[in-house]
């Protein structure tokens, strides 16, 4: 689509941009998705996958161009976290990035370093370095948004296996919260919501006595909402 030349601004603009944080999660310690940049400003410099809106797509669609494009990464849900527009929060000129995020499984995607980027990577939470631009104030505004989403909404079953333990998914909540979590409260409440569908299917070849596995029923809990039963940790 063109745009129309008829009306043009004669004030200054400044440019947009999209930057993603994308929550990984294998098991253990929550992860965060970083790139080793390729040019300056800060060369060389960790920061979160990010890049211009072109003229022709949303913010949204760049999110998702960026994140194939600098992580070799697709097919994934985001969502919109928040606008960036301090006024000196890049050194070439005046960007306002309107940041998402998303929440994946590390051992469903494989990250390959793309477009003027020198690597890609998983990092734990807490060895994060220190990011290019202002990426550490996004990091920390997503973290705060995860946390309190995980609460009042089922978010976190995107970071898991189609099916799991409920040791595994108490291991999630531990690793997003930042804090244990008791075990018999937690199953108890856990599994009265009713959207955890029990499986045949158990542990296999492990030293311990072996867990049932469980999956998240989709359609279970949307009925539940429906109904106006909400989730709530």
């Amino acid at each position: 689509m063109k745009q129309n030349s008829k009306y043009k601004y004669e004030y200054e603009r400044p440019a947009l941009a999209s930057d993603c944080v994308m929550f990984g999660f294998d098991g253990g310690e929550l992860k965060l998705l970083l790139i080793e940049r390729e040019k300056e400003p800060f060369k060389n410099k960790w920061s979160l996958p990010g890049g211009f809106v072109f003229m022709q797509e949303t913010t949204e669609e760049c999110a998702k161009r960026i994140l194939l494009e600098k992580a070799g990464i697709k097919n994934v849900f985001i969502e919109q976290l928040y606008t960036f527009s301090e006024i000196e929060r890049d050194p070439r000129e005046r960007i306002i990035s309107v940041a998402y995020f998303a929440l994946v499984n590390t051992q469903q995607y494989e990250v390959i370093a793309g477009r003027d980027t020198l690597k890609a990577e998983w990092f734990e939470l807490s060895k994060v370095p220190k990011l290019a631009f202002d990426h550490s104030k996004i990091v920390k505004t997503a973290i705060q948004r995860l946390k309190g989403k995980v609460s009042y909404q089922p978010i976190g079953f995107e970071l898991l296996n189609e099916k799991f333990t409920l040791t595994q998914l108490q291991a999630l909540y531990e690793a997003i919260l930042e804090e244990p979590i008791d075990k018999r409260n937690f199953r108890k409440k856990i599994l009265g919501m009713g959207f955890l569908k029990a499986l045949e299917e158990k542990e296999k070849n492990v030293a311990h006595k072996a867990a049932r596995f469980y999956s998240f029923d989709k359609k279970a809990y949307k009925e539940l909402t429906q109904k106006g039963i909400h989730f709530e940790l």
